[in-house]
């Protein structure tokens, strides 16, 4: 349930980032870039500190959470080129569906290999 929540968070701070870059001339590819940055240093802290209640060092967790990251902002970044370039949707559209798709992806990530302490809960 945290995870939802905090996932929530994580994406409406994504998707007001990116709409404040791209309402002042941003290129939406940098918009994406930055609302990545941003929203991922936020989902690290929440989900180490209230939604997986890891114990293990920050050092050894924030390597695999960015990685795990970098994957998702490749599929983001490749979906919004696609829905976009080739699809010709409306960005603030594009971005919305994508990142429910990240979401998921990160979920996992996080669950099963970034914030697992050797035991399910």
């Amino acid at each position: 349930m945290l995870y939802l929540i905090f996932g929530g968070l994580t994406t409406v701070l994504n998707i007001i980032t990116y709409y404040l870059f791209v309402s002042v001339g941003v290129d939406y590819k940098i918009a994406t870039t930055v609302a990545w940055f941003v929203s991922v240093l936020f989902a690290f802290f929440t989900n180490k500190s209230y939604v997986f209640k890891s114990s293990r060092s920050i050092y050894r967790e924030i390597g695999p959470f960015f990685g795990a990251r970098i994957l998702s902002y490749l599929m983001d970044l490749g979906m919004m080129v696609l829905l976009i370039d080739v699809a010709q949707q409306d960005d603030m559209l594009a971005k919305i569906v994508t990142n429910v798709l990240v979401v998921v992806f990160n979920y996992v990530a996080s669950k099963m290999v970034i914030f697992n302490d050797g035991h399910q809960s």
